[in-house]
């Protein structure tokens, strides 16, 4: 796979992973024409396996590579782009956060964030998965983009990685917006559509950040922990909480997180 996958451009490389990030999403979304809901601690615990992969793909697939490649690069002292990167990324997503509409499944229509708008609840639901995918999507990319600069700290298998299992933890996320839809009574197919169009952020980020970092070949390292630092932020101030808002299944909700760490980091070793 990883030969195939390396007969392409960067950028098309970055697109062609993004969309199967954004395929999974709609993979997710398509369960309302199964069901109105899933089990509160099957979804829980499916959150809790997301936020477990994003925080092991933060780390062996972005920040570890890019404090790599800043030394690699010459950047010194090497830890200060890794610092500046990183809460880069959490600073970019704050800001997004702070600004953008948007309301978490679950939550009721006076708890939504961002600036005041008569934006309708569903609208609402789905840009607040797109800002789960704007990051996820910009990591992808850059990951493509990093492997094709030839150094040895970011390979091609380690962006198929991040792309595999970024994917995996699309799939909660397309249903965290398509099945309360459903729920509230809008139909399947319509349900489906918003699931699914949360996800086609992913491509558009993936091919600028493959892109960009294609062009200024200096500004890899601050790349790939920008990319770390915004995923984190995600993980830690949306997936978390959702996955253990119900004390009753915390501890299955956890080891549900250690299996998507695990899982994500045995994809790196093995295929980076």
């Amino acid at each position: 796979m990883i030969e195939y996958v390396q007969q392409f451009h960067p950028v098309m490389q970055g697109l062609l992973a993004t969309l199967f990030t954004w395929f999974v999403t709609a993979a997710g979304a398509a369960l309302v024409f199964g069901t109105r809901q899933v089990n509160a601690r099957i979804m829980d615990s499916m959150l809790g396996f997301a936020a477990g992969v994003m925080i092991a793909a933060s780390f062996w697939s972005l920040l570890a590579p890019g404090i790599e490649m800043a030394a690699a690069l010459g950047h010194e002292p090497c830890w200060l782009t890794a610092a500046v990167g990183f809460l880069g990324g959490g600073i970019f997503m704050r800001l997004i956060d702070r600004f953008l509409p948007h309301l978490h499944p679950g939550l009721a229509m006076s708890q939504r964030e961002g600036i005041k708008t008569s934006w309708q609840r569903s609208t609402l639901l789905v840009l607040a998965i797109t800002l789960h995918n704007i990051p996820e999507g910009l990591a992808v990319g850059v990951a493509f983009g990093a492997a094709a600069a030839g150094l040895p700290s970011a390979t091609i298998g380690s962006a198929v990685a991040l792309a595999i299992g970024i994917g995996l933890q699309n799939f909660p996320e397309g249903a965290a917006v398509s099945l309360p839809l459903r729920r509230e009574g809008m139909g399947r197919w319509k349900s489906f559509l918003y699931g699914q169009s949360s996800g086609l952020v992913e491509p558009l980020a993936g091919v600028l950040g493959a892109y960009f970092v294609l062009q200024m070949r200096d500004i890899l390292p601050y790349a790939l922990c920008f990319a770390a630092g915004a995923m984190i932020f995600v993980v830690v101030e949306e997936l978390i909480p959702e996955s253990q808002h119900n004390a009753k299944h915390i501890d299955m909700v956890t080891m549900a997180t250690m299996v998507g760490f695990t899982l994500m980091m045995v994809l790196d070793v093995a295929l980076g």
